[in-house]
């Protein structure tokens, strides 16, 4: 698998681009065959409702691979769980391909997403392993202008592949990515847990930390904050596709174009905060965001209420482009609670996080197929959800606010070559 390399070694650009498709496996797998859903519901003979669980379960999967992976990442380093998580989804994604009905589906899509999930959160704690406080949110900040690059091709590369196949071409194509994926982790990826710094309490260790983490109520306040702006930003991947082309009949081509758009705001937006993090605070930043969507919900649910594609369609685009400033600041402000177990504190935060994404977004499938309200109120009440919490119990400080450390963490400077 290779000789495992220095941070100084792979820094810079060459890291950030590593983290960032580790990242962006996740959604990539989400949005591939989103084009695919109404051809898939007749190839497999489903109905909306039982396609639109195969994402549930992969967020399951997804959830599930994050809790397991990010403690073993503690005390066995981040290099090798990503080494045998990559080479997992690699196989899992091929399998998919053969799947003869949307049961089988759903319980490949499960182990799917076990695999992917060692990526995301060992990507997460390698940051919080090199940077602290605001040099997080920032680093964070740059993940999104790669994490946002798989939402706006996934759906258009899931086009092209339709046009060569069927919808299971969609899951070899990804087999070939986890495998291209696979080779760059086993070359490129430093070690960034030294051996002394590892965890070495075991199972014990393992669950006093999470422990630690559970019964922190700032913590678990962002770790709610990011699980229910997720749940709302999972109503609108897992619902826009059949809104946009089955309530409102518009082309796959149409949805693929706002799609893209979509994302390429929540881009923008991501780099955006980077810069506003120099004169605003973490937190504040955070606070702004969520307000603005929960502002964007509420004209999303009276737009679909009165069939108007325009305000819905204007009200997805400022929602999504609100993620970009979201993310990146919850995860920073969750993660510098706990640097000493950063492994832990990312599964926890992830697992609960998908968790409330997979029982919250399928509630976009209960409504009528002809209408786009499910989805509006879905992502309206989410996203109401998560502003109570961070203004009541998310409320204290961490590093990141409102007066942090500017400066990256010692370790942070391999990297900064």
């Amino acid at each position: 698998m290779g000789t495992p390399r220095t941070a100084a070694r792979t820094g810079g650009v060459p890291l950030l681009l590593l983290l960032g498709t580790l990242t962006a496996v996740g959604p990539l797998s989400l949005d591939m065959y989103l084009p695919a859903f109404p051809d898939m519901t007749e190839d497999l003979a489903a109905t909306q409702a039982e396609v639109q669980l195969s994402l549930t379960t992969f967020l399951l999967g997804l959830a599930l691979g994050q809790l397991v992976t990010g403690p073993l990442s503690d005390r066995w380093g981040r290099r090798w769980p990503v080494l045998i998580g990559v080479a997992a989804y690699t196989v899992c994604s091929l399998l998919c391909a053969f799947a003869p009905s949307p049961e089988s589906l759903a319980a490949l899509r499960l182990a799917q997403g076990v695999a992917s999930g060692t990526g995301v959160v060992v990507a997460r704690a390698i940051v919080r392993d090199l940077y602290s406080g605001v040099a997080a949110a920032k680093y964070f900040s740059r993940l999104i202008l790669i994490f946002g690059v798989a939402p706006v091709a996934a759906p258009a590369l899931g086009n092209l592949v339709l046009r060569f196949g069927s919808w299971r071409v969609t899951f070899v194509a990804l087999a070939v990515i986890g495998a291209l994926l696979l080779a760059a982790v086993a070359w490129w990826l430093p070690e960034t847990l030294p051996a002394q710094r590892r965890n070495t309490a075991g199972l014990p260790g393992t669950v006093r930390a999470m422990w630690a983490l559970l019964t922190d109520r700032i913590y678990l306040g962002y770790v709610l904050t990011q699980g229910l702006a997720f749940a709302a930003l999972f109503a609108y991947i897992s619902g826009s596709s059949f809104v946009i082309q089955n309530v409102f009949a518009l082309s796959a081509g149409v949805f693929t174009l706002i799609f893209a758009v979509n994302a390429a705001a929540m881009t923008a937006v991501g780099q955006l905060n980077a810069r506003l993090l120099d004169r605003f605070s973490t937190r504040r930043l955070l606070g702004t965001a969520l307000l603005a969507s929960l502002v964007a919900g509420a004209v999303l649910l009276v737009g679909a209420v009165a069939d108007n594609l325009p305000a819905v369609v204007a009200a997805l685009f400022v929602f999504v482009a609100c993620v970009g400033m979201t993310l990146p600041n919850g995860l920073a402000l969750a993660l510098d609670r706990h640097p000493g177990h950063a492994g832990t504190a990312a599964a926890v935060l992830g697992a609960l996080q998908l968790a409330i994404a997979a029982a919250i977004a399928p509630l976009t499938g209960l409504g009528p197929d002809d209408s786009a309200t499910p989805m509006a109120m879905v992502v309206l009440g989410s996203t109401a959800l998560s502003v109570l919490v961070v203004f009541t119990l998310a409320r204290g400080r961490t590093a990141a606010d409102p007066e942090p450390d500017r400066r990256p963490s010692p370790a942070a400077s391999t990297v900064s070559g």
